[in-house]
């Protein structure tokens, strides 16, 4: 290891948990961090049972009290609810011992929770994220929403982004009658309205079919995908080789959100060339520009998503030029091998 490379101890959920905050982790890794810094990586929650979740919380503290002393910067990839909380106990462990502090906030209804909270609670975030050096937001939107609470100073905008490496798409070869969903299969995901716009898609396009690339969250999904079998497939959580040929076969993607941060399944399907159409929620309007890049709609709108899937699936000219600025906008503004020199700027003016 070279003398000169900067120390970065980083936590997060368990690189092999199905998520954003993890696809993230994984792809830094992709794109060189580890060669870039001396990055540490410990994993503070797994899948599982509760007693599960709460003995790797656990033996993942052990592990940061014991070796964060070797480290010049702590990263820290928080989301909310939870996971804020939990975050909070290495924080302040680092803040003691005297180290430089990056706070990731990902999660895309940070506002949402903090407004619910009670001025105790509210105290305490901004105690928390005021120990922070550099908090990184993925938002403009976050951004002004954090300046509010935090020295402004502070903050730095790096949006999610995909490794562009070797991402080559002949959009006239796209299937726009398969659309591709990736996450959790859950209520706060659309998932209600998506099935409700596929009834009604089916009853004139019964070839247009949906493929889901998730887990289940609510298994009350179990059944209603069951009904749809025809035209609602299950693919199990996607990743690596497989995700990249189910993003390359299917023309459409769809995020019907309730909220996000900044969803990586997003820039990925507008890389892979797949006319994508989300809910304008978090920071996914500062990612497609409706009609030119995807397709924007409101939350909960089942007749705005059945419209829009529609005018692709039925005009191929439109949908390949939706295609074609995803692409664009995914290479130019997303990419994940500029943000890894941005972070690792960063790192370095900290120490």
């Amino acid at each position: 290891m070279e003398k000169d490379k900067i120390k970065v101890l980083m936590i997060g959920p368990d690189r092999s948990v199905h998520g954003g905050i993890s696809g993230l982790v994984n792809g830094y890794y992709h794109v060189g961090l580890d060669e870039k810094v001396d990055l540490k990586y410990i994993g503070t929650m797994k899948e599982g049972t509760k007693l599960k979740k709460l003995l790797v919380a656990c033996f993942a503290y052990a592990r940061f009290f014991l070796c964060v002393g070797r480290y010049d910067v702590v990263h820290v990839n928080v989301a909310s609810d939870n996971s804020f909380w939990r975050k909070a106990l290495f924080i302040k462990c680092a803040k003691r011992r005297g180290k430089k502090i990056v706070i990731h906030q990902h999660g895309g209804n940070i506002e949402e929770y903090y407004e619910k909270l009670d001025e105790k609670g509210k105290e305490s975030v901004r105690s928390i994220f005021g120990m922070a050096d550099v908090l990184l937001v993925l938002t403009d939107k976050l951004n002004d929403f954090f300046g509010t609470i935090v020295d402004k100073a502070k903050i730095r905008i790096l949006p999610n982004g995909v490794s562009t490496q070797d991402v080559d798409v002949d959009v006239t070869g796209k299937d726009y009658t398969k659309i591709l969903f990736l996450g959790r299969i859950c209520r706060n995901k659309g998932m209600s309205e998506l099935f409700a716009a596929m009834d009604e898609i089916h009853e004139k396009r019964p070839e247009i079919t949906l493929y889901l690339g998730g887990i289940y969250e609510d298994d009350e999904y179990r059944s209603e995908v069951e009904k749809r079998s025809s035209y609602v497939k299950t693919l199990g959580w996607v990743m690596g080789t497989l995700k990249d040929e189910w993003l390359d076969k299917c023309g459409i993607m769809v995020l019907p959100s309730y909220f996000e941060g900044f969803p990586l399944s997003v820039i990925e399907g507008m890389l892979h060339g797949c006319a994508v159409i989300s809910t304008d929620v978090g920071g996914i309007p500062e990612a497609i520009d409706d009609g030119v890049s995807g397709i924007l709609i409101k939350p909960k709108d089942v007749k705005g998503l059945k419209d829009a899937i529609e005018s692709v699936a039925s005009d191929k000219e439109f949908a390949e030029r939706l295609s074609r600025g995803g692409i664009k906008t995914a290479k130019e503004k997303f990419s994940l091998e500029k943000n890894l020199q941005k972070l690792v700027e960063i790192y370095r003016n900290l120490c």
